[in-house]
């Protein structure tokens, strides 16, 4: 028999967390932060897409650190005021019956960096600028180089992503998100490109991989038992020598703990040369899927209905990141349960006829 109901709107358990469906909202860095709190932009930016009933919404790169930050405006969670500043965001999109996870951050050699609106390269320190850290005194690019992290740095590190994870969990997330993609300091200790290091945190797979390792247990420890851990890869460097999808799916097998892993790729090297084009990145996630025990997602230029759909029927991932299409649709998911005839509750503030008639 054919299948009738499109498996987009299928519900998916991760963790002890069932999500309504499968379309879920990618990470989007804001540049609208004041020393890393969350405003009146996340809350409407981030709201939109709950009354929009997106299946979970993800936040921008929460820096676990004020030098973590990718830029001076980013968003944080090192403190107890942006544990507060968060939780009126994660009410209003609980409010309207929806999830809401936030991704855990440090940009390492790609910190302090001006946002897009401001020009490109390292702040220096009279701007607001900081000193950036690293696996190895290696540069991203242009960018100045970082001091490398001795072993109480990385353990230092380790420990701010638990106390972030504890944050999260006093401002009512439903899930917590590790970034190790896109080049940022996990991602940095994965790459052979970036990390030199000789010793323990270094030399191999299992060495490079261990301060992520390290990073899931002390994130773990933290949360509930039943909350979902998420970890962000990149699962091709796209540069001779870097990371390829064996590496991360080795890598991955040494990693315990892990809910979901959300496939993305590149940003550790400026000499990329990534194959872009419509659902891009879906073979990659089709060997780390194949290859592993916990269900993925994944993200790239996938902006239509059909797209997600056909992504999720040729068993490519098991949930769909969308950005840019978010950005310019925040009812995206409402468009594409309509066009696939998938079901999906409006908000009752859109119904209001059938509201009216509800009433005694």
């Amino acid at each position: 028999m054919p299948r009738l109901s499109p498996r987009l709107f299928d519900p998916i358990t991760v963790g002890g967390l069932t999500v309504p469906h499968r379309l879920w909202v990618a990470p989007m860095c804001q540049y609208s932060s004041v020393d890393g709190m969350p405003g009146e932009w996340h809350l409407v930016h981030l709201g939109s897409f709950a009354i929009g009933r997106a299946g979970l919404i993800m936040t921008e790169a929460a820096a676990v650190s004020p030098v973590g930050r990718i830029t001076p405006d980013d968003a944080g969670i090192w403190n107890d005021d942006h544990t507060a500043g968060w939780r009126r965001v994660v009410d209003f999109v609980h409010g309207m019956d929806s999830l809401i996870g936030i991704q855990l951050s440090h940009a390492g050699r790609k910190a302090s960096t001006y946002p897009p609106t401001r020009g490109r390269g390292s702040v220096p320190a009279s701007e607001g600028g900081w000193t950036t850290v690293g696996p190895s005194p290696v540069a991203w690019g242009p960018f100045e180089p970082p001091v490398e992290l001795d072993r109480d740095g990385i353990a230092g590190i380790v420990a701010e992503f638990g106390d972030a994870a504890a944050r999260s969990v006093e401002a009512g997330f439903d899930l917590v998100e590790i970034h190790a993609a896109h080049g940022y300091l996990l991602g940095q200790f994965l790459s052979p490109t970036s990390n030199l290091r000789t010793d323990e945190y270094g030399r191999d797979v299992a060495g490079r991989s261990r301060i992520v390792r390290e990073v899931v247990e002390a994130v773990r420890a933290r949360v509930p038992s039943d909350m979902p851990v998420v970890l962000r890869v990149s699962a091709s460097e796209w540069v001779p020598g870097g990371v390829t999808v064996d590496d991360t799916i080795a890598a991955l097998h040494l990693i315990d703990g892990v809910d979901l892993v959300s496939v993305s790729s590149g940003g550790n090297n400026p000499d990329q040369a990534i194959p872009a084009g419509p659902g891009y990145q879906l073979p990659l996630s089709r060997a780390v899927r194949a290859a592993t025990d916990a269900p993925v997602g994944v993200a790239g230029l996938i902006t239509t209905p059909e797209q997600a759909e056909a992504a999720l029927g040729a068993e490519d991932t098991d949930v769909v990141y969308v950005a840019r299409q978010f950005l310019r649709e925040p009812t995206f998911a409402l468009r594409a349960a309509a066009a696939l005839g998938g079901e999906l509750a409006w908000p009752w503030q859109y119904n209001r006829a059938k509201y009216i008639e509800s009433i005694p």
